[in-house]
């Protein structure tokens, strides 16, 4: 018998056309799919304004070691306090858990590109159908084992980028663990110092509420000898009060920061207390050349940077929407309606396939998935901008405060040096009787307004020392000892391109 050949013919027509189809739609998938150019990130300065020349442009190394930067200060306190609460934070708790979370997702894309492979059994029993010729109440058991794989080609790199994107995520989450770790350290050390100087502005406020005590009891019992008028006692009455209002102002200072340093190392406010102690350490001086280095240690940057690539690496996702996905799937084992047979060679049974999907028409829904992950990409780019502009700020405003403010200390220096000595000659000429009592008493506030404007200042310099080494990523030591090159500038990676 001869085949019909008007079939045959038919039937190689309608498979030609639909094979040119599926060429021309996966050849429209290329097409269709958008160009994309985001924000670029911000070219690096030649010069720092507070450095002069001394920056150099240099590849991100966030990844280098910071080492104890808080030992710099040599106080025992701080090194055990910044020890606690790198144990106890609660945000570096969080921080690590997210990276943890980041790291399973990771993993989890990765196991995605491999084959899959699995075991499954059942038994059913079931009552037959009577209007199927089977007699009323004929039950039937089936039981059955099997093994099934399953494996989704790479074929369009779709799997590749979202273990990349995943993998991206994980480092960003890494470096912004180290960035909350940076950030309690250094809110830590700041907190401390600020305890510190109220520490010694409340001693230095005591003293004069001693003295302006004793010249009241003076004043008192010249009061009742009749020397001096009721307005002179009214007068040192009135400073007693307000400098005691004053140390209590600062006394409730003090409880507030000590609560709040007690959260940073993730302690019961109520179970804390940081004892009063000297503060006579000396404030650490930044060496003039810094390596280039230390400032690409920014974990924050870093953190932008990656996400950047990560939104980048979606977006490459979203354009493979218009590729097909493949799928090849096998699956074997053994089916019987006995329990005794179930093993044996009759009983197997066995099956591969191969699926495949391309949508044709979606009413735009591929096309609008793409804009989303490239206004990511974008909003992610402008975020890395961003965090590179503030890391050249932070630095730029770290470095002029503490020149400013060394300026400024040394001019209070003098101030507090005029004030004690024009208190010295007032106390000695009210006694002779040479001035009034209200000339002693504007001598004494002088003086005790200079000094503590003197601590604040000092209290200032050293929360600038540890601004800058947070913003320059860590200490300005590296691991081959005392920096002695000049400072590098914060990394700048481009963020120009398309999705792939």
């Amino acid at each position: 018998m001869k085949p019909d050949m008007k079939k045959v013919r038919a039937s190689t027509g309608v498979a030609t056309p639909f094979t040119a189809l599926f060429a021309a739609l996966l050849l429209s998938g290329c097409a269709l799919t958008s160009s994309f150019q985001p924000t670029p990130a911000p070219v690096a300065p030649s010069s720092f304004k507070e450095l002069d020349s001394r920056w150099a442009a240099v590849k991100p190394a966030e990844a280098q070691a910071r080492g104890e930067w808080w030992k710099v200060f040599g106080d025992t306190q701080l090194n055990q306090l910044v020890t606690r609460a790198a144990d106890n934070n609660t945000s570096i708790q969080t921080a690590a858990a997210r990276l943890t979370q980041a790291r399973a997702l990771a993993r989890e894309a990765e196991a995605n590109k491999l084959p899959q492979f699995g075991l499954g059994g059942g038994a059913v029993r079931q009552t037959l159908q009577p209007g199927l010729g089977f007699p009323p109440g004929r039950a039937l058991s089936t039981f059955s084992a099997n093994a099934n794989a399953a494996w989704e080609p790479d074929l369009f790199g779709r799997l590749s980028k979202a273990s990349n994107a995943a993998s991206l995520d994980a480092q960003s989450r890494e470096a912004l663990l180290q960035s909350t770790r940076l950030l309690v350290q250094s809110e830590v050390a700041q907190t401390y110092f600020v305890l510190r100087a109220l520490d010694a502005e409340r001693a230095l406020v005591r003293q004069g509420v001693e003295a302006y005590r004793d010249t009241l009891r003076l004043t008192e019992s010249r009061y009742q000898a009749g020397d001096v008028a009721e307005l002179d006692l009214a007068r040192v009455r009135s400073e007693v009060a307000a400098t005691e209002s004053q140390a209590f102002a600062l006394d409730r200072r003090r409880a507030e920061l000590e609560h709040a340093l007690a959260v940073l190392l993730g302690e019961v406010a109520s179970n804390f207390t940081l004892a009063e102690a000297d503060w006579s350490g000396a404030l650490p001086v930044v060496p003039p050349g810094i390596p280039s280095t230390v400032l690409t240690r920014r974990p924050d940057v870093a953190a932008a940077q990656t996400g950047m690539l990560a939104a980048q690496a979606r977006a490459g996702i979203a354009q493979t929407a218009w590729f097909p996905d493949v799928a090849l799937t096998a699956n074997g084992g053994y089916a019987s309606n006995q329990l005794s047979d179930l093993f044996k060679w009759t009983s197997r049974a066995w099956g591969v396939g191969m699926l495949l999907s391309l949508p044709i028409f979606d009413g735009g829904r591929r096309e609008a998935n793409l804009q989303n992950a490239n206004a990511q990409w974008d909003e992610a780019a402008i975020g890395y901008r961003e965090q590179v502009l503030n890391a050249f700020r932070d630095v730029e405003d770290q470095l002029s405060g503490l020149r400013l403010l060394s300026d400024q200390a040394d001019a209070q220096t003098r101030a507090v040096d005029s004030a004690s000595r024009a208190t010295v000659l007032s106390t000695s000429r009210y006694r002779n009787g040479y001035v009034s009592q209200l000339e002693l008493l504007d001598a004494r506030r002088s003086e005790l307004a200079n000094r503590r404007l003197a601590l604040q200042l000092r209290a200032a310099q050293y929360q600038a020392t540890v601004g800058l080494i947070r913003a320059l990523g860590g200490s300005w030591e590296t691991g081959q000892g005392q920096a002695k090159a000049a400072i590098g500038s914060a990394p700048v990676a481009s963020a120009q391109g398309k999705a792939q």
